[in-house]
């Protein structure tokens, strides 16, 4: 008995990896948690079962919003004003710290003894929260932007450091053997096979770091500016409009969520042969 040659239907096809197809509950269930949540916030406060002082309803919260844009706040400041400063820090003090972490942490990776010589400092900088640094970054920076930049740029880099760092060392080695037994060594062997089995880590590194920037950017305006959201929050805080600091709240989430689907769809575009796996049937 011969065995039959595989269908041609069921052969990979040739060129770029197929494209999971997307689910239409991963967008429309999601959708419906959050639309009932704010019906049940409205609801909530409207019978007073919520303060409206202290959970303002998403009905005034879309007010607050249209006053934002069309008047500003303090002092005419306007949202757009307030998002593009803080966006213009966060990337800053971000392209700074990954320009930093990104080759330091392919070099410690790759050579043994600077790993264990640079351990601890890894983990002392780690553990160091960033905005416990905001008294020392005032006396050493000024109030200025080198401040608030130095800050976002701190604890991004830590995080980037140690995540790039785990990637180069949790590169299989299965892959370098191989790749040794076919005479790739040096260089090559970095370029061709551990930095291209590292990237996924490394983007994911950079998703976290993101995420960092986002938090740590409150803390860092909350001194010497009244512009960014971080400063909106704080003066909306001040003179206790809990509806414009969420709203504050909500565009910063609103602008990490946007990055980091920017950063995941260039991550697709550069490493291909990374497919996500689609849902289970």
């Amino acid at each position: 008995m011969t065995n039959a040659a595989p269908s041609a239907s069921i052969l990979p096809a040739p060129g770029k990896p197929p494209r999971p197809a997307r689910d239409w509950r991963d967008v429309v269930y999601p959708v419906l948690v959050v639309i009932g949540v704010l019906v049940a916030w409205e609801a909530g406060v409207r019978l007073d079962w919520l303060r409206p002082v202290q959970f303002p309803p998403p009905s005034k919260l879309a007010t607050s919003l249209i006053e934002l844009l069309a008047e500003g706040y303090p002092e005419g400041i306007s949202l757009a004003t307030h998002v593009a400063i803080t966006v213009q820090r966060i990337v800053i003090g971000y392209v700074l710290a990954l320009a930093l972490a990104i080759p330091l942490g392919l070099l410690i990776g790759r050579v043994p003894v600077i790993d264990k010589l640079t351990d601890p400092i890894i983990a002392f900088g780690r553990s160091v929260a960033t905005l416990s640094l905001l008294p020392l970054a005032v006396v050493w920076f000024g109030t200025g932007e080198a401040s608030k930049i130095f800050l976002i740029g701190y604890g991004c880099f830590w995080v980037m450091l140690s995540n790039v760092v785990a990637a180069v060392k949790n590169v299989d080695p299965v892959l370098v053997r191989a790749a040794r037994t076919m005479d790739v060594a040096g260089p090559a062997l970095f370029r061709q096979v551990i930095l291209p089995a590292a990237l996924p880590r490394i983007f994911a590194g950079a998703r976290i770091a993101l995420g960092v920037g986002f938090m740590v950017i409150v803390g860092a305006e909350m001194i010497g500016t009244i512009q960014g959201l971080g400063a909106l929050i704080m003066e909306a805080r001040t003179f206790y409009r809990t509806d414009i600091t969420m709203v504050g709240m909500f565009v910063i989430g609103v602008l990490g969520f946007a990055i980091a689907v920017g950063l995941e769809w260039f991550e697709r575009r550069l490493l291909p042969w990374q497919v996500r796996s689609g849902p289970s049937t």
